[in-house]
């Protein structure tokens, strides 16, 4: 029925699932034949550039998304290239009459898909991107004053106040299979997972791609259903007390699947309000996902912000270069526990807990008065939920420059979080184990021990684990100074 009807392609990015797409729903209605295609372009400046944990998760996506439409009848073509370039060549080859896709809020991305349009015009093929990114237009979501908001309390009061997210769509029953595939790449020819060395076969100890059954669920749409069925039935309740606390799973680490797009954020939203109304648990959840809400509003409005100081006084701020510290720091290598069982974790499973970010951050930002680009750039490359926007907002507010940022003098210190969210140092012991034999009153800050603690331990400082890196006290009070000097020239 469908063989004298021009294929549609669809075009995927950050929207790797068949519930709740609307480009696929609408594509089907029209009853066209469908070609769905993934298209990895590491050229175009318009596009982000995944870090090399963020390749890894793309990889299983894109094998588990395969593996979706292929019990549908359907084949995901795979191309590499400029974006631009392969879609026209595949409009050529298919004599596609439409090409149908998610629209992106990112930076860059707009005239990279006005090329487009312009492209399907001159060809006279039907151009049509549906929203789906996000839970409301950031251009829609404003103050009274018609302005962007820069503080997030009133921006997600207003967004409560619109009208709710609209039901997610499901998965198509049949989907129109084209006569004539074009040709496809491997996806093993990408090279998208790591060899010699596997520095990422450990992240399968907490994801687990590709595996059924029981335990923690891996990427893809399935996967990402799995995490949010797990959460939602076992950790909501007691998600706003337990979220804080690192050695407990009461997080929902759907971020790399919402990242990917493997599970819309109003599938999430309603899903939640659905089996958990007048949950507190649910509400921080819900107020949790207006964050990322706000992250997109904020990089939409001021695109800038990927590499500029949101308050333009910072860029004043006395940065220090200290290539030693900043190696120790990533390697969770600096004297303290907290900090650096935090960065073994993000080395380790390629996530790290979301207060845990903050107080890693903090301690680079700020005990180490390391410029925030460093954590952010190193955050991409090692993170299987890498974001620009979440990634960007976030270092930005631990620095104090970013819009509703954290207060310049808020310095988290690593000894007294740890000692108040993992007072047991269970977290600590877990990936620092050469201190798995301290007391837990001594764990946190090993070089206050006393030496016959450390010797019945088996700790020697300097030797099996790094004496601090910095002071503390002293540290802060400079990043105190350095905040004094931009207040200054800010008043001057």
């Amino acid at each position: 029925m469908t063989d004298n009807i021009n294929p549609t392609l669809i075009w995927l990015r950050r929207d790797l699932r068949l519930r709740d797409h609307l480009p696929l729903t609408k594509a089907v209605e029209s009853g066209a034949p469908i070609i769905p295609v993934y298209i990895l372009d590491r050229t175009s400046p318009e596009i982000e550039k995944p870090g090399a944990a963020s390749l890894w998760w793309l990889h299983h996506s894109l094998s588990a998304l395969q593996k979706a439409y292929r019990e549908k009848g359907i084949k995901l073509i795979l191309r590499r290239g400029p974006a631009v370039e392969v879609l026209g060549e595949l409009c050529k080859e298919t004599e596609a009459g439409a090409l149908f896709f998610q629209r992106s809020i990112l930076p860059g991305e707009e005239a990279l898909e006005q090329n487009i349009a312009d492209f399907c015009e001159r060809n006279e093929i039907d151009f049509r991107r549906f929203r789906g990114e996000t839970l409301y237009d950031p251009g829609e979501i404003r103050t009274g004053s018609d302005t962007p908001y820069k503080v997030f309390t009133p921006f997600w009061k207003s967004c409560l106040e619109e009208p709710e997210p609209g039901e997610p769509l499901p998965i198509p029953r049949t989907i129109p299979a084209a006569k004539n595939d074009p040709e496809s790449d491997k996806l093993e020819d990408w090279e998208l997972l790591p060899k010699r060395p596997n520095w990422a076969k450990s992240f399968e100890n907490l994801w687990q791609p590709g595996k059924e059954g029981a335990g923690e669920e891996g990427a893809g749409e399935v996967g990402a259903r799995r995490s949010l069925a797990r959460f939602l039935n076992s950790h909501v309740s007691d998600y706003k007390k337990m979220r804080d606390y690192p050695a407990v799973d009461g997080t929902s680490r759907l971020s790399p699947h919402l990242h990917y797009g493997e599970i819309s954020i109003r599938d999430c939203w309603h899903q939640t309000k659905a089996e958990h109304v007048a949950d507190k648990g649910a509400e921080a959840f819900l107020r949790e996902l207006g964050w990322r809400e706000f992250c997109y509003h904020l990089l939409h409005h001021w695109p800038e912000m990927e590499e500029q100081p949101f308050r333009p006084e910072y860029a004043a701020y006395p940065w220090a270069k200290n290539k030693a510290q900043l190696e120790a720091w990533q390697k969770g290598k600096t004297g303290f526990p907290i900090i650096d069982a935090a960065m073994r974790q993000l080395w380790q499973t390629g996530w790290m807990h979301n207060r845990l970010r903050m107080l890693v951050g903090s301690f680079l930002v700020k005990n180490l008065m390391i410029h925030w680009h460093e954590g952010r750039d190193w955050f991409w490359d090692t993170l299987v939920d890498a974001d620009i926007a979440n990634n960007s907002a976030g270092w930005q507010w631990i620095a104090g420059s970013g819009a509703d940022a954290a207060p310049y003098f808020r310095i988290f210190n690593p000894v007294t979080q740890s000692e108040r969210f993992d007072k047991e140092g269970e977290f600590i012991r877990r990936y620092v184990p050469e201190l798995k034999d301290l007391p837990a009153k001594h764990i946190h800050a090993p070089y206050d021990a006393p030496k016959e603690i450390l010797e019945k331990a088996g700790v020697r400082l300097g030797k099996t684990y790094p004496k601090p890196i910095v002071d503390l006290k002293t540290t802060r009070q400079a990043a105190l100074d350095g905040y004094e000097k931009v207040k200054a020239n800010k008043d001057d």
